[in-house]
């Protein structure tokens, strides 16, 4: 221990750290995990605060959705990928809303280093024994640094000020038409309303009794048909004040790209190099995302730019980053542009089989 600064750290064990009286010592105490645990930890914490200091390791895979949705420690799946309806963990964790609702009924708790912001390479779980899963599930943003649906979940509590609306799953599912398909709402608004094809599938509030109701809204009983669903959000006093939709995709058509920045400084030697981040989507003919697009892309750099790398964030994935061609994973990935160490003006070309290639053009200052 470090009698000369304030110190904390992340215990896995918090009854043996009691017991051997280290829980005792530290300005914070830290646990990782193990939320029944907590008020233990508080009753011999110095301070009477208990720092969340590794927290969820929940899993899902961006755009994957299974069925019937419901709520259990790690599955293994065929397919080596996690549900995104946000239902499944490590057995050592918990799902997100357990967190939340720790720190909202709970003043002395405070943290949340949650497991993990990104996937990362390695650490693979559930699938450690599954070949070819090489990159983890637990991200709140895939290994593309694409954001997952957990992320607005996560959005509604750090960021309070900014209203948020999120509707999953996507509403392309052929072969799933009469079938339930839960839909799901992450939104800050405290009611909302769902219309599957116009139809309202009736307006619900958040339920603080439940566990998985209390920072979602959910219709479980919802049923596919290829159209459209729409959600309209209330606020207090029963305005509406917000709506999203999601339609039925058609054919993939065209692909759709976004910067991050399209000016970039020149990159100097010694220093991280500049880079830029653009999306990329398989859309169909009037914009709407195409959710299960595999296409294949190539990308070409040229003038003041070189092409850096590209990810899809497909756990299963063994393309190469830096090959100059990734395949979409549920219609969506990410290429990286590095940027000269001279002025100048580059163009990055984006092409798939059966589409149009697009181009996207930057300027290096």
């Amino acid at each position: 221990m470090d009698p000369t600064r304030p110190m904390t750290y992340g215990v896995h064990v918090p009854d043996i750290a009691i017991k051997w009286g280290v829980m005792q010592l530290s300005d914070v105490a830290g646990v990782n995990y193990k939320l029944d645990r907590f008020e233990a930890v508080r009753a011999v914490a110095r301070r009477g605060v208990v720092l969340s200091a590794e927290s969820a390791s929940a899993v899902s895979s961006r755009g994957v959705y299974k069925f019937p949705a419901e709520a259990h420690p790690f599955t293994a799946y065929p397919d080596g990928q996690c549900s995104s309806y946000d239902l499944e963990w490590g057995p050592w964790g918990n799902p997100v809303d357990d967190d939340f609702a720790m720190q909202e009924d709970h003043a002395w708790t405070m943290g949340q280093f949650v497991w993990s912001g990104f996937d990362y390479l390695g650490e693979p779980s559930p699938y450690d024994g599954y070949w070819p899963s090489r990159s983890s599930y637990f991200g709140i943003l895939d290994l593309a640094g694409l954001p997952k649906d957990r992320y607005w979940l996560y959005r509604i509590q750090w960021n309070p000020d900014s209203p948020t609306l999120h509707v999953l799953p996507h509403w392309t599912w052929p072969g799933r038409e009469g079938l339930v398909t839960p839909v799901y709402c992450y939104t800050s608004w405290p009611e909302a309303e769902l219309f599957v094809n116009g139809r309202s599938l009736g307006r619900k509030g958040k339920d603080p009794t439940s566990r998985f109701d209390r920072y979602r809204i959910r219709w479980q009983e919802a049923v596919y048909a290829p159209g459209d669903i729409r959600v309209v959000a209330y606020d207090d006093s029963g305005k509406p004040v917000a709506e999203k939709s999601l339609r039925t995709a058609g054919a993939p058509h065209h692909v759709g790209l976004a910067a991050d920045r399209t000016e970039i400084p020149r990159s100097r030697a010694g220093d991280t190099p500049s880079l830029a981040f653009i999306e990329i989507d398989v859309v169909d003919r009037d914009g709407t995302l195409c959710p299960e697009a595999a296409c294949d892309f190539t990308f070409t750099a040229s003038g003041a730019i070189r092409f850096k790398g590209a990810c899809n964030g497909d756990a299963t994935s063994l393309q190469s980053f830096t090959a100059g061609t990734m395949r979409a994973f549920h219609g969506r990935l990410v290429a990286v542009v590095e940027a000269s160490r001279t002025p100048g003006c580059g163009t990055l070309t984006v092409a798939a089989p059966g589409m149009p290639a697009v181009k996207i053009d930057f300027r290096v200052i």
